[in-house]
């Protein structure tokens, strides 16, 4: 079977597609979503990994987890985990602590703020 698309036919894809633009990852994918296809490599929520756990990290301080060795830079950078230090933990964890053991960026803001929010939403934990 043959398609002919005609010009009418094509004009009204085109349309569609500039009207209802397929959505970013980021707006698609829940934060537990995206923590587990983010994170969830090095960090579970109720165990140490290759990262410390991070049930309750929403407000504790860095460094804290007595179960984990982290780096000394991270133990005694006085960093309490909020908003505002975990989205720039996540936008670049050698530029807020350099030499630390985490190596993993999340480049995409709204990413970070899903992610964000997902483990506010662990912090009873």
């Amino acid at each position: 079977m043959k398609v002919l698309i005609t010009a009418a036919g094509l004009l009204l894809v085109l349309i569609t597609l500039a009207l209802f633009p397929a959505q970013s990852t980021a707006q698609s994918k829940s934060g537990k979503d995206l923590f587990d296809g983010r994170c969830a490599g090095c960090h579970a929520l109720d165990r140490d990994k290759e990262g410390p756990r991070l049930a309750g990290v929403y407000g504790r301080a860095a460094g804290s987890v007595a179960s984990f060795q982290y780096s000394d830079a991270l133990t005694k950078s006085k960093i309490v985990w909020d908003e505002q230090t975990l989205d720039r933990w996540l936008s670049d964890p050698d530029k807020m602590v350099p030499d630390n053991d985490m190596g993993f960026r999340v480049q995409n803001p709204e990413e970070r703020y899903k992610i964000i929010e997902f483990l506010k939403q662990q912090t009873t934990r």
